[in-house]
């Protein structure tokens, strides 16, 4: 990599690893497989960097999603979930505890690909389009998955209503 490009590389890395954190959290619901999932995903952007014209996040979230649901199959296949700590303290406020633990089990129940069109949408706040190319999906998709998973999440947890009436 030339060395204007690996400043240009380590600049983007240090301002939005935090944020790509976070998405990856929600992505994936554990801290650990948030980490390694963004750094897969960087890992694949700095191969690709000399290729990325203009703003490179939304190349790199969509490494993101698409690393994720890769992932996310596999394990389906040979894994067995079960529950792990991890330190979910940072991402919620205080008094959001209940809440936070209580739309984290529900959300836990949802498939892969419902799940991460919640984030997209009302996490990363993106339109049905921008939501649809990110995970390589028509915007029909993302509009039938997004009212499937609100069901579904009113059906889990009736008790997040009014968390779920400001989403829809």
């Amino acid at each position: 990599m030339h060395p204007s490009a690996r400043d240009e590389f380590e600049r983007f890395v240090h301002a939005r690893t935090p944020a790509l954190t976070r998405t990856a959290y929600l992505l994936t619901g554990d801290a650990h497989l948030a980490e390694d999932l963004v750094q897969t995903a960087l890992f694949n952007a700095a191969r690709a960097w000399h290729r990325i014209e203009g703003d490179p996040e939304p190349y790199v979230r969509r490494i993101l999603y698409t690393q994720n649901i890769s992932w996310w199959r596999r394990r389906r296949l040979r894994e067995a979930l079960t529950p792990a700590y991890d330190d979910r303290a940072s991402l919620a406020a205080p008094g959001d505890a209940d809440l936070r633990i209580s739309l984290e089990a529900a959300l836990a129940q949802l498939t892969q690909r419902q799940r991460s069109v919640l984030v997209l949408r009302f996490f990363e706040d993106l339109t049905e389009v921008q939501a649809g190319h990110a995970l390589g999906i028509s915007s029909g998709t993302v509009k039938s998955t997004t009212r499937a998973a609100l069901a579904r999440l009113r059906a889990l947890a009736p008790h997040l209503e009014d968390l779920l009436e400001e989403a829809s």
